[in-house]
């Protein structure tokens, strides 16, 4: 089973830009979306907002002032979780969520360009 994650941007050739800058790869880009590709089961679809429109009957919510959902990248180390938090907020982001600090798990979030919320995380191994 795959996972298509659609996203409204405001501005599709910034998130683009944004996206690749963190090192994901775009697969399936037309004028109006492009396909960042998590892994091979996970993309995230990038849509500008009229075409994002095109598939709903409600209002586009605005990330930049609510949170529906927390985009959540789970990496191997802590040091994967800082170089890709620090690589998107060197890319504009900025920083969003707050740091557990339960000893079972390692995350920082950030805030895409658009408003929504990601997190990178990474389970810690118990000691033992």
């Amino acid at each position: 089973m795959q996972l298509f994650v659609n996203l409204p941007v405001k501005d599709l050739e910034r998130s683009k830009k944004f996206f690749t800058g963190l090192g994901f790869q775009l697969f399936g880009a037309s004028p109006d979306m492009a396909s960042v590709i998590i892994s091979e089961e996970t993309q995230v679809m990038l849509l500008t907002e009229p075409g994002f429109a095109q598939y709903i009957t409600k209002d586009i919510g605005d990330a930049a002032k609510t949170t529906e959902s927390i985009l959540v990248l789970g990496v191997e180390s802590p040091t994967q979780v800082d170089e890709l938090v620090d690589k998107a907020l060197a890319l504009g982001a900025t920083p969003a969520g707050v740091q557990p600090d339960d000893g079972f798990r390692y995350q920082r979030g950030f805030a895409d360009l658009d408003g929504h919320h990601w997190e990178a995380l990474c389970l810690i191994q118990p000691a033992g």
